[in-house]
């Protein structure tokens, strides 16, 4: 097949292009200007902002793809800055999607599948919820209700996009491995290295993980299957921040994570993160394993998170 990959320069992209072409597709690069010359190597590099709309529509009328993946975001720029970079990132979710499905439909696409997040669930009864459970769009974090709010948007267009363009809505978990956060040269690394990265109350948010080569192998599945609708693509051990924090920090042989009282938590570490240690919901990836045939090969994070 002909297949169009955005944010081809990305954690996710890069190895995406390779292990599409070694699958046997055609495969089109899609990078903004500044980043040309890291693009990975492909049947076709084509440039675009996505912000860009005519821009857009003719990098990929030049593609002519039959499937295009959605994998923008400007969270490369998290550590120079965390503010610009969730708003560019909001932007790329909300008018890049819609730039991106009107370029698909035109150009003759039949399939989009894009990036999500797989931990965004608003409050909920159980510790893990499954596709169904309800984004936290009112969150009393205003950054991080309208970063909810922007992933609502990009699956709203993706899956709304009409009925001669399938859409697939693949919610990663929270990645690790080479060139992630949580890479032991990652910006999350750093801060359990230098002890900023305490453990609030008793770290009963729950994550769920997932390796970057598991997240490149989802969406090659995702590519080639028939199957719409939305996904949660993790592991298979959802963890308290209780358990999988003071094992991450010994992994990269940093110290313990010291324990601070609860309302102490957002001013150290900001709502968003207090809230991912404290409350937040794993993710079920049953509906992957069944509809995409697909499963993770790193069943657990606890044997590698912090070795890469």
């Amino acid at each position: 097949m002909r297949v169009l990959v955005t944010g081809a320069t990305g954690v996710i992209g890069h190895p995406l292009v390779g292990a599409l072409r070694a699958r046997g597709h055609e495969v089109s690069a899609l990078v903004r200007q500044g980043s040309r010359a890291r693009a990975p190597e492909a049947d076709q590099v084509v440039v675009a902002d996505a912000l860009d709309r005519e821009a857009v529509l003719s990098a990929v009328s030049e593609a002519r793809p039959e499937v295009v993946v959605h994998q923008m975001t400007a969270l490369r720029s998290m550590h120079d800055d965390p503010p610009g970079a969730f708003a560019l990132t909001r932007r790329l979710r909300t008018e890049g999607t819609a730039h991106l499905v009107e370029a698909a439909r035109a150009a003759g696409a039949r399939r989009l599948v894009a990036q999500s997040i797989a931990f965004a669930a608003a409050p909920a009864s159980v510790p893990v919820v499954d596709e169904d459970a309800p984004l936290y769009v009112d969150a009393p974090d205003p950054g991080w209700a309208s970063t909810v709010q922007a992933v609502a948007e990009l699956e709203r267009l993706v899956l709304g996009s009409g009925p001669d363009l399938a859409g697939v809505v693949l919610r990663y978990g929270s990645l690790y491995g080479p060139r992630t956060a949580y890479a032991r040269n990652g910006g999350t690394a750093q801060a359990v290295l230098a002890g900023r990265f305490p453990l609030p109350r008793d770290g009963a948010g729950i994550m769920s993980f997932l390796h970057v080569e598991d997240a490149v192998g989802a969406t090659v599945a995702a590519i080639e299957s028939d199957v719409t609708g939305v996904f949660h693509v993790t592991d298979d051990d959802p963890a308290p921040a209780a358990q999988w924090l003071p094992h991450y920090a010994r992994t990269l042989a940093g110290p313990s994570p010291r324990t601070i009282p609860a309302e102490l938590a957002p001013r150290m570490l900001g709502w968003y993160m207090t809230h991912q240690l404290t409350a937040a919901h794993g993710a079920s990836n049953d509906r992957a394993r069944t509809a995409l045939g697909w499963k993770p090969q790193r069943p657990s994070w606890r044997d590698g998170l912090g070795k890469e």
